[in-house]
């Protein structure tokens, strides 16, 4: 996001879209205090003549620049003056400050400010539970799964005598496990947040006592609204506090924002005239002043309030307020009140996180889940039914058989026993086999699921192809439960600067009086022109950055400064250097006498504007809340700041009043040139203008942001009209920002135009090979820019997301008809249709023509949200590529939702921005990235990273196997499961369907928990189809995931008649080979146990890809775990069949059954696979068999370390 896409923030702010997103973890901690920050540069001595206007202005609050605070020939204090158009709009759009819904405050008296101790202590609580409502609250937050539910009826079932069929205690174990897991888990993260919380609340900060007339240490928690603070330089903020004083005369103040929206660099704040004037020792440095403000919001960048102070009401906007979590920088200390404490402090507002998501596997998990329930009940409406039939058939054997005993003997009075009747037993029946065959539905995939995704999010944050060295960023992970998802994308929607731009803006060139600026450019030491500035003490002043500089045009500023282009030149880059609220900064070097100007800012094109302007000679040296300082080619002049409007979404330009030193008052402005032009006197320089469009087309076509710059002259008159029409709009209660963004419209008109900039915001590394890798994987890239189609179309060709042989479609409308017949020409002439009705198209030149829809957000107003939604999802679909320009941020998500709504494809959001947080969170999977505009994007993300080039690695190699981990550990689940229902299944046919099972309880148990739970994990995190290399390098591979190859319908079919074959041979080997022997039930129980665990591992061991040891001990150390715990069981004298491992394990027959198991059960699936992979096999086989051969022809490869498991 840059400058041109500023207007996307302003609109992302309306719609409380530019929310700082917490973390969970716990509260905002400030960062430790930092002793090597640069330090703003000293005053400088200064030659020039005194000025005779010295007004004020006001600071927006974006830009945080200073603000001025003169007079006018006189020693009173005055208001600022200026615009603060985002948070001011924002406020007023949304409720008008009236005393019905304000908030109250009296400086220095918390009692009457809350009398009745309403409002919340200073105190954050970000822990979820205390320790009364740690169980029943967590309990409740886990049984939102309904499988939980569904255990839990199970197991209280199996407590009632008539369903016992398991012990009491082992049915409740598998559920108890899991949930104790889960709790162990939440308890610990709780635990971080409790102690988090105590740290941050028992912090001291100096709080003003009435009383003593002095400062006193108290705890943060213990802060109450209305009470006067004091903050020393390098400490944190302990509440929102309006400022009172600063230790800067002209009540200035710098604070670093990290904490609470990510960006690192100095902020402006400042006090009102009205209260720096006031010592800060006196008990009350506001005398019975009265704060009314707006009630609190989330909004991070507004506020909206006044101050009456001594019967004088001054109004309050985001630049004086300070909020809790920011730091305090560069400034000795500040006074402030507390406004808002605690609870309602914005920081905690914004503590909700991103809105949770689902992954797709998931969701289609239910499906099968509820297959599962299906085959379940039919399994246990067999049973019952059968059941009720034997009954029927043996009613007069009833009296004497052990279940069904009618009437009980063994007293001398004859009484019914537990026989309630066919109709109830059958009834029970069902109950009691639903709690033999529960683990049908697999209680531990859950659990298993959380495992895996935390190791595979564990091995992408530790993959040093995802670690960006230029910021020393890593991989984030912020959401476990969607990391498969990144192996089934289908659309990427990517915003352009920032995010395909480097974001670092570069001063390339400059039209000026219509004559181009763009040849040769030299560094300005090889020019001879470095422009160093020698202060007093004989240190020299150099710049941070330098700009290459043209010659032609330093030699007209140096030697030609007197003719008309060389006046015209000069106050351009004057414009350059004071329309702006960059502050400069000094840095130490290594050389004593030897300092750097650094300058700080929010934008990169301003500070790419400033240091051009300073390369040719216009150095700002010092900007203070009244004036700024520069050095213009070696004279240092100082100019007024006498009014400031910011940039905003509805002008799309700013603009400063100054006050020269040649007693002149001039407004310069500089803005998109849709904006300028409008606004520029054209009866005179009509050529001039004429040239300078003609040089901005140009620009624009090589992909430079471009900004145009005018002049104009004001009359004193006209300035004091326009302070007096500011200082009545300031002070408005109702609809202030609308007056204040009408006084700068009225302000900006006739003006003179002296040029245009050129910016280069260059490609980040490997975006081109990123963005043509991705396509070939079948991936549509949409880019959703805030820039003009020029530039948006010269960087699309530039990425090579455009290439020359594509048919461009190109909707640029200005009403709802024009974007109509755009939309149906392009269906018409491409022989569009629906893809509803079959094939998205239908015609051969479309065969044969790629085609790019380029469309701008003027068109978009008239297409979203109507029924011209429903063509351009048409056209879009079909367009190989979709750029879509000057938009703004709700309308990507719109454009997101246009998708996601309409397709069951997969999409993708990447960004780097605020303006870019609503597409984030409205894609399915959203991705941060780490840059030059803060974190809010990746604070809102579900992922974050540092270049869009990791894009490649992550989807290809993380998301590919994340996707097959996944889907084949949710298939083997439901396979390993299935299979020991149907071998218990197979057994009650055989027992008079009387629910009695051969394998213990403790075995049923630990089936799930001990003997097959390890491996699926492990393979769920380390296994590999193919290598890094191979994944990389045929992005044709990533399909796979798109089009469900893993994980579908027809692969669960298979697996479940897979598993009822296997059941069978390990139910009916056995039984055939013992049914005329003395074995118990006992022993052929624990000989299909053994079986079991034998044949569902050897399935896992047959499908794994890549072996280490870490898999070899899982698998086979699982095998000999349930050995063990099988002859534990049956040596525990109590409990049923004790000794039966041991006499049925010294037959041969024994051994003979487990080899004929494992045979007859492997056999049917290793031929299908073999014939499969031989004679239909998928691109992932072929793939594999590539790898083969090559390491064949290569060098033997050695076992994988444990160490590179993410690596190839």
């Amino acid at each position: 996001m840059g400058r041109e896409e500023e207007e996307e923030v302003e609109e992302a702010i309306m719609d409380g879209t530019t929310t700082s997103q917490k973390q969970d973890e716990g509260p905002c901690h400030p960062t430790p205090p930092s002793s090597h920050l640069p330090k703003p540069i000293s005053d400088p001595p200064l030659a020039t003549r005194p000025d005779p206007l010295s007004l004020s202005s006001s600071r927006h609050h974006r830009r945080r620049s200073s603000v001025p605070h003169v007079s006018i020939d006189s020693p009173d204090p005055t208001v600022r003056h200026g615009s603060r158009n985002e948070s001011e709009r924002f406020a007023s759009s949304q409720r008008e400050l009236a005393d019905a819904v304000a908030r109250l405050v009296f400086v220095g008296d918390p009692g009457s400010t809350d009398p009745r101790l309403k409002l919340p202590g200073n105190s954050v609580r970000t822990a979820k539970y205390s320790p009364l409502t740690f169980l029943p609250r967590n309990l409740f937050e886990q049984f939102h799964r309904l499988a939980y539910i569904y255990f839990l009826v199970i197991a209280i079932l199996n407590q009632l005598p008539q369903f016992a069929v398991f012990g009491r205690g082992a049915s409740i174990l598998p559920l108890a496990i899991v949930l104790l897991v889960t709790a162990v888990k939440d308890a610990y993260e709780d635990w971080r947040r409790h102690r988090a919380d105590r740290i941050e609340n028992n912090r001291v900060s100096s709080v003003l006592d009435p009383h003593a007339a002095q400062f006193l240490s108290k705890r943060w928690k213990d802060v109450r609204v209305g009470e006067v603070l004091k903050v020393l330089a390098d400490e944190s903020i302990p509440c929102d506090m309006v400022l009172l004083a600063t230790s800067d005369p002209t009540g200035v103040a710098y604070v670093q924002t990290t904490n609470l929206d990510g960006e690192s660099n100095l902020k402006t704040r400042y006090a009102k005239q009205e209260t720096t004037s006031r010592p800060p020792d006196e008990a009350h440095p506001v005398a019975a002043g009265l704060i009314r403000c707006e009630r609190p919001n989330r909004n991070i960048y507004g506020f909206l309030g006044n101050m009456e102070v001594d019967g004088k009401r001054v109004s309050l906007g985001p630049s004086n307020i300070i909020l809790r979590g920011c730091e305090l920088k560069n400034t000795a200390w500040v006074i402030g009140v507390a406004v808002y404490t605690g609870s309602e402090t914005k920081v905690m507002l914004n503590s909700s996180g991103a809105p949770s998501k689902r992954s797709r596997l998931e969701t289609q998990m239910n499906r099968e889940t509820l297959l599962l329930s299906g085959i379940l009940i039919a399994l246990c409406l067999v049973v019952s039914i059968c059941n009720g039939i034997w009954m029927g058939n043996h009613k007069g054997d009833l009296e004497f058989a052990q279940f069904f005993r009618k009437r009980d003997y063994s007293d001398s009075d004859d009484k019914n026993y537990n026989y309630y009747g066919i109709g109830m037993e059958v009834f029970f029946a069902f109950l009691m086999s639903v709690i033999v065959f529960q683990i049908m539905i697999p209680i531990s995939l859950y659990i298993s699921m959380e495992l895996v995704r935390l190791g595979q999010a564990f091995f992408m944050i530790g993959d040093t192809n995802l670690y960006d060295e230029s910021s020393n960023s890593r991989f984030q992970c912020r959401a476990l439960n969607i990391n498969e998802d990144l192996g089934q994308i289908k659309y990427v929607f990517s915003d352009k600067t920032g995010t395909l731009t480097e974001n670092k803006m570069e001063f390339q060139c400059a039209t000026i009086g219509g004559i181009d600026y763009s040849g040769g450019k030299v560094a300005s030491h090889d020019n001879g022109k470095e422009h160093s500035i020698l202060d007093c003490a004989d240190q020299i002043w150099k710049l941070k950055m330098s700009v290459k500089t043209d010659p032609e045009l330093v030699m007209l500023l140096r030697s030609k400064c007197e003719t008309e282009q060389g006046k015209r030149a000069r106050e351009f880059f004057l414009a350059l250097a004071c329309c702006n609220t960059i502050v400069p900064l000094v840095v130490g070097t290594s050389d004593p006498n030897e300092n750097l100007i650094d300058y700080q800012g929010e934008s990169p094109d301003e500070q790419a504007l400033v240091y051009a302007a300073a390369s040719y000679g216009f150095v700002l040296i010092e900007r203070t809340s009244g004036h700024i300082v520069i050095d213009v080619l070696g004279d240092r002049q100082r100019f007024s700041v006498l009014g400031l409007h910011e940039f905003d979404s509805d002008r799309k330009r700013m603009s400063v009043i100054i006050g020269c030193p040649d007693n002149t008052v001039k407004l310069f402005v500089k803005g998109a040139d849709s904006s300028m032009f409008g606004i520029i006197e054209k009866t005179i320089d009509l050529g001039i203008i004429r040239e300078t469009e003609t040089n901005l087309h140009a620009y624009s076509s090589l992909g430079l942001r471009t900004l145009v710059v005018g002049v104009r002259e004001l009359s004193r008159n006209e300035f004091e009209e326009w302070k007096h029409a500011y200082e009545n709009a300031s002070t408005a209660l109702i609809g202030r920002g609308r007056l204040l963004r009408a006084l700068a419209t009225n302000i900006e008109r006739d003006l003179h135009i002296l040029g245009a900039s050129g910016i280069e915001d260059k490609l980040q590394q490997g975006v081109p090979e990123a963005i043509e890798s991705i396509r070939q994987a079948g991936i549509k890239v949409w880019v959703l820019t805030g820039d003009k189609q020029e530039t948006a179309i010269s960087i699309g060709f530039s990425c090579k997301l455009l290439t020359s042989d594509m048919a461009q479609i190109v909707i640029n409308s200005n009403s709802r008809d024009s974007c109509k017949k755009s939309l149906q020409d392009a269906v018409a002439r491409y022989a569009i249709i629906s893809p509803s009705h079959g094939d998205s198209v239908t015609s051969t030149a479309r065969a044969k023509v790629p085609l790019a829809l380029i469309i701008d957000g003027t068109s978009l107003v008239y297409v979203l949200e109507t029924e011209l939604e429903e063509e351009l999802f048409k056209v879009a679909t079909v367009c190989d590529v979709v750029l879509c320009c000057r938009v703004a941020p709700l309308q990507k998500a719109g454009i997101v939702a246009l998708i996601k709504n309409r397709t069951d494809d997969m999409t993708l959001a990447i960004g780097d921005g605020a303006n870019d947080v609503s597409m984030i969170q409205m894609a399915d999977v959203g991705i941060g990235i780490s840059g030059q505009e803060g974190r809010q994007a990746v604070m809102a993300s579900d992922f974050a990273m540092g270049q869009f080039r990791f894009l490649v690695p992550l989807l290809f190699v993380h998301g590919h196997w994340n996707y097959q981990r996944m889907a084949y550990m949710i298939l083997y689940n439901f396979y390993r499961n299935s299979v020991f229902v149907f071998i218990l299944f197979w057994y009650v046919l055989y027992t008079a369907y009387s629910l009695t099972t051969a394998i213990t309880e403790w075995s049923s148990v630990l089936y799930s928990v001990i003997y097959t739970a390890l491996p699926t994990i492990v393979v769920g995190i380390l296994d590999k189809d193919l290598s890094r290399k191979t994944l990389i390098k045929y992005p044709q591979l990533y399909m796979s995931g798109q089009q469900n190859e893993k994980y579908n319908l027809r692969l669960f079919m298979l697996t479940m008649i897979d598993s009822v074959w296997q059941s069978v041979a390990i139910f009916y080997i056995p039984y055939l080979a013992y049914r005329h022997s003395t074995v118990d039930g006992s022993s052929l129980g624990d000989l299909s146990t053994l079986a079991v665990v034998i044949l569902v591992n050897i399935h896992l061991a047959m499908d794994v890809f890549r072996w280490n040891w870490i898999t070899h001990a899982s698998i086979w150390g699982c095998i000999v775990a349930t050995v063990i715990c099988v002859i534990v069981i049956d040596s525990i004298w109590m409990l049923p069949g004790c000794w039966a491992i041991f006499h049925i394990m010294r037959t041969g027959l024994f051994w003979l059954c487990l080899l004929g198991i494992v045979v007859a059960g492997m056999l049917p699936r290793f031929i299908m696979k073999a014939l499969t992979e031989y004679f239909m096999p998928s691109d992932i086989q072929i793939a594999r068999e590539l790898e083969k051969l090559q390491r064949l022809n290569a060098t033997a490869t050695t076992e994988i370390p444990m160490s590179t498991f993410s690596q190839p």
